[in-house]
């Protein structure tokens, strides 16, 4: 973290803000490129100043997040991992269409413990039904088994960088105080508003496109119906 280092004063690093706005730009734009073309972005952030902040922001934004512990093999394991959330969801419509009455009570109290853990871990990846295209990291020193996960799946990770971890391992570093509230939420706006406008205009074009096939889909089928209607016709006098 060296190059991004302003000075130290009393044992203290402070960070060059020049050199973050520009990691934070290169990252803004890489981000808003990927998630234009249809990739989702998986936020992580366990440590307890960041999962509020963190949180907040996927769901803002429409993305994927993990604040609780990060599971071995959530991405490296996937199908394991797809097994649960299929579970979770079965258990939902369970109490949704009240078939978990036709348990007796200590095993309806089994499975509602059961969903409870599965919700606390992966509520915020349950539509995650592919490797996101994106992993987005608060404290990659703490999230270092999520870390390792997507670099062997060749996921590219942004991440907020402190003075006490190494940016080689990361394809977006962001060098930033990762233990002060206000530094994690200031970066977090900043990315949440990036993702949320590449999604928007990443559904327009979806929508146009599906529009302009609707359209011509309906002219394929006018045209025989023209032709039909023209062949029918009575010859005039």
């Amino acid at each position: 973290m060296k190059p991004f280092i302003f000075d130290a004063r009393n044992g203290i690093h402070i960070i060059n803000l020049s050199k973050t706005v520009e990691q934070l730009e290169a990252a803004c734009d890489f981000l808003t490129t990927t998630v234009a073309k249809g990739g989702r972005v998986l936020f992580v952030g366990t440590k307890k100043q960041a999962q509020h902040a963190v949180m907040e922001t996927a769901k803002e934004c429409g993305q994927f997040y993990v604040t609780e512990r990060w599971l071995g093999g959530t991405l490296t394991n996937f199908q394991t991992i797809k097994r649960s959330i299929a579970r979770m969801k079965a258990i939902e419509k369970m109490e949704a269409d009240g078939s978990i009455n036709n348990y007796v009570k200590q095993e309806q109290s089994m499975i509602r413990r059961e969903a409870a853990r599965q919700v606390k871990y992966f509520d915020g990846i349950r539509a995650m039904d592919k490797y996101p295209a994106v992993m987005f990291v608060v404290d990659i020193k703490r999230e270092h088994n999520a870390i390792a996960e997507a670099r062997r799946l060749k996921i590219p990770i942004v991440a907020l960088t402190d003075t006490n971890t190494d940016p080689n391992l990361v394809d977006y570093p962001i060098a930033a105080n990762d233990d002060a509230i206000r530094s994690v939420r200031l970066i977090l706006q900043t990315i949440g508003q990036t993702v949320l406008r590449a999604h928007a205009e990443h559904e327009a074009k979806f929508a146009r496109r599906k529009n302009a096939e609707e359209g011509a889909g309906q002219a394929g089928e006018a045209a025989p119906a023209r032709a039909v209607a023209a062949t029918e016709a009575p010859a005039q006098a």
